[in-house]
């Protein structure tokens, strides 16, 4: 039987998570850009340039990070209690 080499652990298994929620979040940017790019010219549009095709991908990266940062921010806000009611139930 080979033994089997433990998988990363500690710093290395958090590091690996990040990279690859940043690559999944870089995906779904392209695959939105493309998507974007694809309709504006199946609509009639005229083909997007290269500085076109970099403010797109610069609007929809920034879209998803502000979405993916306000979501966290809302369930950290509700797992930390900052939603519930104050203690005195006479004020409003």
């Amino acid at each position: 039987m080979v033994p089997q080499r433990p998988g990363p652990v500690g710093a290395a298994l958090t590091a690996r998570r990040l990279f690859l929620r940043l690559l999944l979040i870089v995906a779904v940017a392209a695959a939105a850009t493309a998507g974007v790019s694809l309709t504006w010219v199946a609509i009639g549009g005229g083909p997007l340039g290269v500085h076109g095709l970099v403010a797109l991908s610069l609007g929809v990266l920034g879209t998803v990070a502000m979405t993916w940062t306000l979501m966290a921010l809302a369930f950290k806000s509700s797992r930390e209690g900052w939603d519930d009611r104050p203690d005195d139930p006479d004020r409003p």
